[in-house]
């Protein structure tokens, strides 16, 4: 059964929900380019962790109010943008209410199962979201061995994945694990945003090894180049971190 899609604004934001009061996505009305959410915020992060015309393909699984492919879309506009959303009615919703970009060359828009098109994908990204859950919270197959090993199969030498979780319910500590295990032990949590969603990012390929130093003069760049502030996850990072507070993935 396909998901009420219902829309709500207050202040200025409007948001979408999946037929209950719990926020599936929001937008500023006047700036639709910001990532309104804490936790869409930190999806960013693997922006900080590689250098040069990074990333080039971009896979997102889970569309909701099309906060990220908006960012992506202005920010990292070499960047072609894959999403793979299950639900028609989210993917119309978008386009009505939260300003997603047609498709082109730059966007592709697909309706299917997510744990299914990264299992069966011909072909590689640099970067892959995942903020997939229906009306009561759940991701089903996107929180699974199968799925993280597959993910990490169709990571570029140079890829980064990241995940929202929640921690409502079980914590992420199951997940984690999950996903260390399928991503080789190359997995870390960001510190819970106030809302209570937990952000891993893994890395395949490439060895990551930056200083934290380093870490916040990037997020200070990025601050400078997007307007999207990462220096106080950063912080909250790096008091988590041994030694100079640098992150190895």
């Amino acid at each position: 059964m396909a998901p009420t899609i219902d829309v709500s604004e207050e202040g200025g934001v409007r948001y979408l929900h999946f037929g209950s009061r719990w926020i599936q996505g929001a937008m500023r009305i006047a700036r639709p380019n910001v990532l309104e959410l804490d936790y869409t915020r930190d999806m960013m992060f693997p922006l900080l962790l590689r250098t040069g015309a990074w990333p080039r393909t971009v896979l997102l699984v889970g569309l909701g109010a099309a906060s990220l492919t908006r960012f992506l879309w202005k920010h990292r506009p070499r960047a072609a943008q894959t999403v793979v959303e299950i639900e028609p009615a989210v993917i119309a919703a978008a386009r009505q209410f939260f300003k997603l970009p047609d498709e082109g060359p730059r966007l592709r828009i697909v309706v299917a199962d997510g744990a299914d098109y990264v299992a069966y994908a011909e072909r590689e990204f640099d970067l892959i979201l995942v903020d997939g859950y229906d009306a009561k919270g759940r991701t089903g197959p996107l929180d699974t061995l199968p799925f993280y090993c597959n993910a990490q199969a169709r990571l570029s030498p140079r890829g980064l994945f990241a995940a929202n979780l929640l921690t409502r319910n079980h914590g992420i500590r199951g997940s984690l694990e999950r996903m260390r295990a399928g991503f080789a032990g190359r997995a870390i949590a960001l510190p819970a945003c106030a809302s209570g969603n937990v952000v891993i990012v893994a890395a395949a390929g490439e060895p990551i090894e930056v200083d934290g130093v380093e870490l916040v003069r990037r997020a200070r760049r990025l601050r400078a180049d997007t307007g999207l502030d990462l220096v106080p996850t950063v912080n909250r990072l790096r008091a988590t971190l041994d030694g100079d507070g640098g992150l190895r993935l």
